[in-house]
C-alpha cells in the first residue's frame, strides 16, 4: 500500500495536454526558407492564435501540421501521431481529425449551403445516409443559419459563408479546427461575431483551435495563447496579456504597426 501524503502536502496540479507538438520543423521551397526550426505546442481545447507578416509561413504551418506538406526536418506529433512517418493512409486517417476553415471560405458554388456542409460526410464515408440530414441540420444551428440550408454562396453575405464553412469544419466532430484568416475581409461588427462564434465552438465542443490571423483585436479577443512567428520560428508564445508586454523586437514592431490584412503564405 502507498504511504499517504502528508496532509499539508501541496495538491497535485495537471498539466495542459499537449494535442500537437511541432519541433525543430523546417521547410523550404527550393531556396526560399519558410520555415527554419520551428517550436510549436497546441493544448487540449485551447485557442492558438498564430500571428506574423504575410509571407511568414503562418498558414506552411497549418499544412504542416495536418499532412497536407511534408517538413524537411524535424517532427510534428499530431494525437500521439509521427505525422511524417504516416502513409497515405494513415495521412487520410489523421486528417479527418482536423476541419479547415479555408481563408476564402472554399465553398463549392453550385452547392446549397446544406449540401456544402455534408460534404465531407457524405465523401469520406462517415456516417450512415440516413444521419447526414440530421448532423448538418446540427451543425447548422451551431452557427446560427438555420434556416439558411438552402441557399447558395452567391446568396450569402461574407459572414454567412464563412459560418457555412466553420459548419462545414465541424460536422466531422473534429479534434482541432485549423483556421486560415477567419476574419479577412469582413466588417468590424461580423468580425466579432465570428470571433464570438469560434470561442462559442470551443467552448461547446471542447476542440483545438489554431488560429491563422493579421488582425491584432480579432487576437486578443479569443486567444487563450498568442503565437508569433519571424524568421520561420516561433519568438514568442503566451497569454494575451503577457504577449503585450513582450520584450521581443520582433513582437513589438509587429504590435506598433498596422499590419495589413493581406494573404498569407
Amino acid at each position: 500500500m502507498e504511504p499517504e501524503a502528508p496532509a499539508d502536502a501541496p495538491a497535485e496540479t495537471t498539466a495542459p495536454r499537449t494535442v500537437i507538438r511541432l519541433e525543430g520543423v523546417r521547410k523550404s521551397f527550393g531556396e526560399d526558407v519558410v520555415l527554419d526550426g520551428l517550436d510549436l505546442e497546441v493544448r487540449k481545447s485551447e485557442i492558438l492564435v498564430v500571428l506574423g507578416r504575410s509571407g511568414a509561413g503562418k498558414s506552411v504551418t497549418l499544412k504542416v501540421i495536418c499532412g497536407i506538406l511534408r517538413p524537411d526536418g524535424g517532427t510534428v506529433t499530431a494525437f500521439k501521431q509521427d505525422v511524417a512517418a504516416l502513409d497515405e493512409r494513415g495521412l487520410r486517417h489523421l486528417r479527418e481529425r482536423f476541419g479547415y476553415v479555408f481563408q476564402g471560405g472554399a465553398l463549392l458554388q453550385w452547392l446549397t449551403a446544406e449540401e456544402n456542409i455534408a460534404l465531407p460526410l457524405v465523401e469520406n464515408d462517415l456516417c450512415p445516409p440516413g444521419e447526414v440530414e440530421g448532423k448538418v441540420r446540427a451543425a447548422l444551428g451551431m452557427v446560427d443559419l438555420r434556416d439558411a440550408g438552402a441557399l447558395y454562396p452567391d446568396q450569402m453575405s461574407g459572414g454567412m459563408r464563412k459560418r457555412v464553412a466553420l459548419a462545414r469544419a465541424v460536422v466531422t466532430e473534429p479534434n482541432a479546427l485549423l483556421y486560415d484568416e477567419p476574419t479577412t475581409g469582413l466588417d468590424p461588427i461580423t468580425t466579432a461575431s465570428i470571433d464570438r462564434l469560434i470561442v462559442a465552438t470551443r467552448d461547446r465542443t471542447g476542440v483545438s483551435s489554431i488560429v491563422i490571423s493579421h488582425d491584432l483585436d480579432s487576437a486578443f479577443r479569443i486567444a487563450d495563447r498568442v503565437a508569433m512567428l519571424h524568421g520561420g520560428r516561433i519568438v514568442a508564445c503566451a497569454p494575451p496579456g503577457e504577449f503585450r508586454r513582450s520584450d521581443q523586437d520582433a513582437v513589438r514592431r509587429f504590435l506598433q504597426a498596422d499590419p495589413a490584412g493581406e494573404p498569407n503564405r
